[in-house]
């Protein structure tokens, strides 16, 4: 399992919505199928899904993520603390991912752990490094795991609506 960040110096979370969807079509006009990852997460916890679970990520540097469960935080984190939000729902998706594909959260590894780039940034990559966001995962798992509840048509897009009105 593979942590990311975008890179992107995080505005409002009202804009989260769009630069998700910037993200997606920055990715398609590389010619990938989808957004390069199968999760994002914004600075307010609200998780977005992107690529199928079953479809091989994509990557900017020179490792091959086939086999990787790759999930990415928006935002800088060389630049900016990981709000405690985005970091609790990280430790979310890692452990519903840690259940369901078998894999422990001794797999977990920032994108840094596997070619030359800062990613996921300092911050975030502290975290992995002392072990928090692991024994985060360890207790979701210890506690009986987290389910992951997927929002489609009006009720999607009615948390879309609310994300970008700043209430969620």
């Amino acid at each position: 399992m593979t942590v990311h960040h975008t890179a992107v110096v995080m505005g409002s979370n009202t804009g989260a919505p769009r630069r998700v969807r910037s993200y997606q079509n920055y990715h398609q006009g590389r010619g990938w199928p989808d957004v390069a990852y199968h999760y994002l997460i914004d600075a307010n916890g609200n998780i977005y899904e992107g690529r199928p679970v079953f479809a091989r990520g994509d990557t900017f540097t020179e490792y091959d993520p086939t086999g990787h469960f790759l999930v990415c935080c928006d935002g800088h984190f060389d630049q900016q603390g990981i709000p405690t939000a985005q970091l609790g729902s990280l430790a979310n998706v890692l452990a519903w991912a840690s259940l369901r594909f078998g894999a422990g959260p001794s797999t977990i590894a920032g994108h840094r752990d596997y070619a030359a780039t800062t990613c996921p940034g300092f911050h975030l990559a502290n975290l992995l490094a002392d072990r928090t966001l692991q024994s985060m995962v360890e207790q979701r798992m210890a506690a009986g795991g987290v389910s992951l509840g997927m929002l489609c048509g009006q009720a999607g897009l009615d948390r879309i609506a609310e994300i970008e009105a700043g209430r969620l």
